[in-house]
């Protein structure tokens, strides 16, 4: 069992939340679905939790109501073998939702994502300061991070 667990609050979307992420993701599956009982605080029979994994790690997805929305303040980040991987996640997370800066969209559900490619994080770690500046340039300037243009900026 995962020791912690991220629950992401939904108005009344959780269940087709859970279902749209575990078909975009392999390794991913709903474990369980639990209801509101007459107790509530929501309508009985009607979805108040749904657990399930994204390739491997475990959420939890609950329809709270509409007291909360997501912000950019917390994110799920993405880790892209490529830019094929690249372009498939950010086409099927940013349908519907909204395009932002330097990777990062936010789905049709408002939850913040990193579409971030393994090639960024290494080259921005490179020991040479001026390289990992020219890639950190070229990436402020990307909505969706294009992978061949970072290595362009890197050997610049």
């Amino acid at each position: 069992m995962q020791k912690i667990i991220t629950t992401l609050w939904f108005d009344k979307q959780a269940e087709e939340a859970a279902d749209y992420y575990t078909s975009l993701f392999d390794d991913s599956r709903i474990l369980e679905v639990n209801r509101y009982g007459e107790a509530g605080p929501g309508e009985p029979g009607t979805v108040m939790t749904v657990t399930f994994e994204l390739a491997g790690q475990r959420f939890i997805a609950l329809n709270g109501g509409p007291h909360f929305t997501f912000n950019e303040a917390i994110s799920l980040t993405v880790d892209c073998a490529g830019q094929d991987e690249v372009d498939e996640m950010w086409s099927k997370l940013s349908e519907g939702g909204q395009e932002g800066p330097c990777g990062w969209l936010k789905d049709k559900y408002g939850v913040s994502w990193q579409i971030c490619p393994r090639t960024l994080t290494d080259l921005l770690s490179d020991p040479d300061p001026e390289k990992a500046n020219r890639v950190m340039k070229a990436m402020l300037e990307m909505k969706k991070i294009d992978v061949q243009a970072l290595v362009d900026a890197y050997e610049q």
